[in-house]
């Protein structure tokens, strides 16, 4: 048409701009766009929908109102994007404009308008109106069903989001996903790892794409499901969907937080050099410095810096949180100084928490204190929560009360406060204050938290309690913790009596320490596993200091490797040795 001088009409023009965005010539689609002297709403809806796909949500908002302006309404072809556009850019006043104008002209109970209108009321946190408009639809189109679905999930209102999911006629992969997502995000990983089992049962015909993929990792991750994280990620090669980078990112996280950190590196180094990103790289810094291998961490830093990617706030947390289990002071400061004066990262409250936990886990506890003094925010939780956890470590009573009555106003719900500082009391005699701190619990119906730890064995996840009676095994596990005492007492394990604190004999602390739940989940590991196994062992909580002396010895004693991932990082056992240095 160029060559031969011809102008393209409005219609033709509409066509061509939708053409060149197609291929992801938005340029193209703009310049053709602006040379026209009266475009009809059919071209308007072209650039509208091109600026929404592309991200210029800003431009969609002007080119609205320069449609607006001319005379031209919006239809069930407009509405959809700029709806859209609202809803990333949270813009709600805009939203509920374009929601009126679709009642004026009829096409509010439109499929795509309405469910643009529910995603939208989703999004910007107005949910009642969503549930109202989507009452109000005698035609459901199922994107209205999953979009009201994710908002409930969002909101934590699982109950509502499974009594929609129940109803719906017609459900797709998005329907699913929108589940198995939620359910992650609400810490019921495995309601998400038995709905992705049903989707496969229920209608073969719904097949997994790649953010499905993405969903269910985590959930493997969060339950340390390792052989049912393998068994996924077997699913996915099958189906061709592992070598997508995002997929591949999801299962460098699930292995590293299953325990196997060779397969997290491996699924990383099956990346695309040009597809690694800044979430790639955080992956693995942040796997390698859960597990105490900050040296290696920073090797993949240097690397992402090497090839033009910045880091961010969470590649720092990563690595600061490293340093700070490894000790290593001196390389964990230049590492948070050089956040504002090399790569113009601004300091966070969870960064000011890894240098307070840093300073004060290598006993530095005064000048840790000073540096909460200087801090340009106010101390929370976190930081409060990491000098409480270092005193206790070396045993500073005064810094460990004034940290206490801190995080009692702070977070006065948080048991593990007030444990923390009963346990002080307890080591040093302090009955008194111990029983004042335990009425305190009782007068706020606060409950404390109960230590529990769980091992996968043959696909199957096996829970513990401390002093539990309650599995099949029970009889079996403490005769075998028995005589796993007796062995590991001949090599020179000595009980730490310390972590039992009650006022009671030494004989009963020594039989109170047997029972914790981490050495019932090893020695469970140790009788239902061939010489040579890995054991991996979750626990809910720290690990305390007599269950780490105890997993040294057994490793050595019955020549196993033993991983145990606790509430701050991972241990890896091997020949009478952790991975931490005894540092954690």
């Amino acid at each position: 048409m160029t060559l031969r001088g011809l102008e393209p009409n409005a219609f033709i023009s509409a066509k061509m701009v939708a053409m060149y965005a197609s291929t992801g010539d938005i340029n193209s689609s703009v310049n053709l766009f602006n040379q026209i002297e009266n475009p009809s709403s059919l071209l308007f809806n072209s650039i509208i929908r091109a600026y929404t796909r592309f991200g210029y949500h800003e431009k969609t908002f002007r080119t609205y109102f320069q449609m607006h302006s001319l005379g031209l309404k919006g239809d069930n072809f407009t509405f959809p994007f700029v709806l859209k556009s609202c809803a990333v850019l949270l813009c709600i006043r805009l939203g509920k404009i374009i929601h009126g104008q679709s009642l004026r002209i009829g096409v509010e109970s439109d499929f795509y308008v309405g469910a643009s209108l529910i995603d939208m009321y989703v999004k910007c946190g107005i949910l009642s109106d969503a549930q109202h408009l989507f009452d109000t639809l005698s035609v459901r189109d199922v994107a209205a069903w999953n979009a009201l679905i994710a908002g409930y999930m969002k909101e934590g209102d699982i109950s509502a989001a499974e009594d929609l999911f129940g109803r719906m006629p017609n459900k797709n992969i998005v329907s699913w996903t929108a589940m198995i997502s939620g359910y992650n995000q609400n810490g019921f990983a495995d309601h998400a790892l038995n709905s992705f089992d049903e989707m496969l049962r229920e209608n073969s015909e719904v097949k997994p794409n790649w953010v499905t993929i993405m969903s269910i990792l985590p959930a493997c991750g969060h339950s340390a499901a390792l052989e049912r994280g393998r068994k996924i990620h077997n699913y996915a090669r099958s189906i061709g969907l592992d070598s997508n980078s995002s997929v591949q990112t999801a299962l460098v996280s699930m292995y590293a937080k299953c325990g196997s950190l060779i397969d997290s590196r491996l699924c990383f180094d099956r990346i695309n050099p040009r597809e690694k990103n800044l979430v790639t790289f955080n992956t693995m810094i942040t796997a390698y410095a859960s597990h105490g291998y900050v040296s290696d961490a920073i090797l993949i830093f240097q690397d992402m810096i090497q090839t033009g990617v910045q880091p961010d706030s969470i590649t720092f947390t990563a690595l600061l949180s490293g340093f700070s289990h490894s000790g290593q002071v001196d390389m964990g400061l230049k590492y948070f100084n050089s956040m504002t004066q090399i790569y113009s990262v601004e300091p966070k409250v969870e960064h000011y928490a890894c240098v307070i936990d840093l300073l004060s886990r290598n006993g530095k506890l005064m000048e840790a204190l000073g540096f909460i003094n200087r801090m340009p925010m106010e101390a929370g939780p976190s930081i409060w929560g990491a000098l409480l956890a270092a005193s206790r470590n070396h045993r500073n009573l005064e810094i460990a009360e004034l940290a206490a009555q801190k995080l009692f106003v702070l977070e006065p719900e948080n048991s593990g406060n007030y444990v923390l500082l009963s346990n002080m009391y307890a080591e040093v005699g302090m009955w008194d204050e111990v029983n004042n701190l335990r009425a305190a619990l009782k007068c706020q119906g606060v409950k404390k938290s109960l230590g529990c730890s769980w091992i996968e064995i043959h696909g199957k996840s096996h829970l513990f309690h401390g002093g539990d009676k309650s599995h099949p095994q029970t009889d079996e596990i403490n005769m075998f913790l028995e005589a796993v005492e007796e062995k590991i007492k001949a090599a020179g394990y000595v009980p730490d009596t310390r972590f039992v604190l009650h006022d009671v004999s030494e004989e009963e602390k020594e039989s109170n320490l047997v029972t914790h739940s981490e050495k019932l989940a090893i020695a469970f590991g140790l009788l239902n596993t061939s010489y040579g196994t890995i054991l991996r062992v979750t626990k809910n909580l720290r690990i305390c200091g007599d269950c780490h002396s105890a997993t040294k010895f057994i490793s050595k004693v019955f020549g196993r490797e033993i991983i145990v991932r606790d509430l701050n990082r991972f241990h890896h056992f091997r020949d009478g040795f952790c991975s931490c240095g005894d540092y954690w």
